[in-house]
């Protein structure tokens, strides 16, 4: 009678470990398997839409495939520009200067010179730029794109001014 009850503890101990131990795995592969999945891709107004085949509507029939080129939109050529007409089209004021983007995420471009303006672009880390002006109280500085009349206001502190003989890619001379 003590040997049947010496086996049942054991017995309900090891039934109690396998169950922990099958929850705690079943737990983790349910884990890895949502953080497995990639999320959806953003989509943006400035994205291109993609054609999709259709489904076909008997079981038997192929889906109407059309070639890659046609799905595709082609881009309008642009005519590329000289070395002389690199420069804005606008006249630069004066006190303006070139210079870099030094923010490693790219800025923001906003339509004025506060936080909660309307966002009408953005600029890549290290793209060349035109400090045209700052705000009074030094927060804000109005950029244009170089090579471009868009102009904008970004965060002061996230550009570099550069000389006019600086390199395209922004590294240091040796």
């Amino acid at each position: 009678m003590i040997i049947s009850n010496i086996l049942k503890y054991i017995l309900g101990i090891f039934l109690a470990i396998v169950v922990l131990i099958g929850g705690g795995a079943a737990t983790a592969l349910y884990l890895m398997n949502r953080t497995a999945v990639p999320p959806n891709k953003p989509i943006f107004a400035n994205d291109s839409p993609t054609i999709k085949a259709q489904a076909p509507k008997t079981p038997g029939a192929s889906p109407a495939l059309t070639p890659v080129e046609a799905q595709i939109p082609k881009p309008n050529p642009t005519p590329t520009l000289s070395p002389d007409t690199t420069e804005s089209k606008k006249p630069l004021p004066p006190g303006a200067y070139p210079a870099r983007v030094s923010w490693s995420q790219g800025l923001i471009l906003r339509a004025e010179a506060k936080q909660d303006a309307e966002r009408i672009g953005g600029v890549g880390f290290n793209q060349k730029i035109v400090v045209v002006e700052e705000s009074e109280d030094k927060v804000w500085q109005k950029i244009r794109l170089e090579g471009s009349d868009k102009e904008g206001w970004v965060k002061a502190g996230n550009t570099q001014k550069v000389d006019d003989q600086d390199n395209s890619d922004g590294t240091e001379p040796q």
